[in-house]
């Protein structure tokens, strides 16, 4: 049986260039910062991490243009899985054409990151 041992969340944001995969990768490595897994080694006696599973909820203003493997590339360990739903925010910048914006809206992306051990 699969039970979560951490969750964590982050935010990410492209400023220009309106690119949604880049926005999720920068929310999951902001959610992955802020955590150390060492319970897996010192409490549950894991040695190899890649035992782990490592889920990846993304929510993003437009969800179709995720690249889910890219996103998933930004995990270190585990058995990557992912899901991806219409969320985040865009709101108005600025537009600059030299950026390679195409309108002149931010785009942010939520993630939560769920780390699950097999227990017995």
């Amino acid at each position: 049986m699969w039970k979560r041992y951490i969750i964590e969340l982050g935010f990410g944001a492209d400023l220009h260039g309106q690119d949604m995969t880049k926005a999720a990768k920068r929310a999951v490595e902001d959610a992955i910062r802020r955590s150390c897994l060492c319970g897996l080694e010192e409490v549950l006696g894991i040695q190899d991490f890649d035992e782990i599973r490592v889920h990846v909820t993304i929510a993003c203003p437009n969800p179709e243009s995720i690249q889910e493997s890219e996103v998933l590339s930004v995990l270190p360990v585990g058995q990557k899985s992912i899901k991806v739903t219409k969320g985040g925010m865009a709101v108005p910048g600025l537009y600059v054409q030299g950026f390679g914006d195409i309108d002149d809206s931010v785009v942010v992306a939520n993630a939560c990151v769920e780390v699950s051990v097999a227990v017995d």
